[in-house]
């Protein structure tokens, strides 16, 4: 078996990107002027936010800029966020204040804006992305069927701004790139790419030339690491997530 989500891995994929004549782009720089032939790293710290850094260094050691979102207070750091800013990376809110508000709107919309504020005292956020919570009931997303991001000078919201319909998604929740356990994280879109399971299997497809012009690419920082104790642990805490997710998904779909 080869091993995967290691850093090593994640630094051949890039190279292999770059040898395919892709450009590389943030979710911002995305959404206002999109590149004919783009893949677009969007990175989703859902905790452990020290390790968006072992990314964000391999990503600016081959001069490419991503788009790192941040949930707040869980990966809120600022020692770190002001690194991957240094770094030349985006930063975004990776928000679910509907969900911590229990379905409350009113409540929702004004830790949004709280939250958003923090982060743009240290960077001027102008893209964001909703964090799925698979166990819970409420989609964070339907806090825009009440009220509008835009009013708060937000451009992006990654879900709901971007066309998909010509794009290749790719995420790796799941810890694979094509989880059946997948909960939240879809899109509408003509590319439907299950035969990508591992990193080497997207590599392989980068190679071959067999992947469309326009892909983002969506990962969690925590999954990537060369240390073999967090990697191991990754492998099992995530393999008993995606059963729990699993069965969530047919008790939804039995409904």
């Amino acid at each position: 078996m080869k091993i995967d989500f290691t850093l090593r891995v994640y630094r051949k994929l890039l190279n292999q990107i770059i040898a395919s004549g892709y450009h590389f782009q943030t979710i911002e720089e995305f959404y206002l002027n999109p590149k004919s032939k783009v893949v677009v790293l969007r990175h989703d710290s859902d905790a452990f936010p020290k390790r968006d850094l072992d990314l964000a260094q391999i990503e600016k050691n081959l001069n490419v800029s991503a788009t790192y979102y941040y949930r707040v207070p869980e990966t809120f750091n600022t020692t770190i966020i002001k690194k991957i800013i240094e770094l030349n990376h985006e930063v975004g809110y990776h928000y679910e204040d509907l969900v911590r508000s229990n379905g409350n709107f009113d409540i929702a919309i004004l830790s949004f804006v709280e939250n958003l504020n923090k982060l743009r005292v240290l960077y001027d956020v102008k893209s964001i992305s909703r964090h799925g919570r698979p166990l819970s009931k409420i989609e964070s997303l339907d806090l825009w069927k009440k009220f509008t991001y835009k009013k708060h000078g937000v451009i992006c919201e990654a879900y709901l701004d971007i066309d998909y319909t010509n794009i290749l998604y790719l995420t790796d929740t799941g810890r694979m790139w094509n989880a059946k356990s997948n909960v939240r994280d879809h899109v509408k879109s003509n590319f439907n790419r299950k035969d990508i399971r591992t990193t080497y299997d997207l590599i392989n497809a980068f190679k071959n030339g067999s992947l469309p012009d326009k892909i983002i690419i969506n990962t969690h920082p925590l999954r990537w690491t060369d240390k073999p104790s967090i990697w191991f642990y990754n492998y099992i805490s995530q393999f008993l997530k995606n059963i729990i997710k699993n069965i969530l998904k047919k008790l939804r779909n039995n409904k």
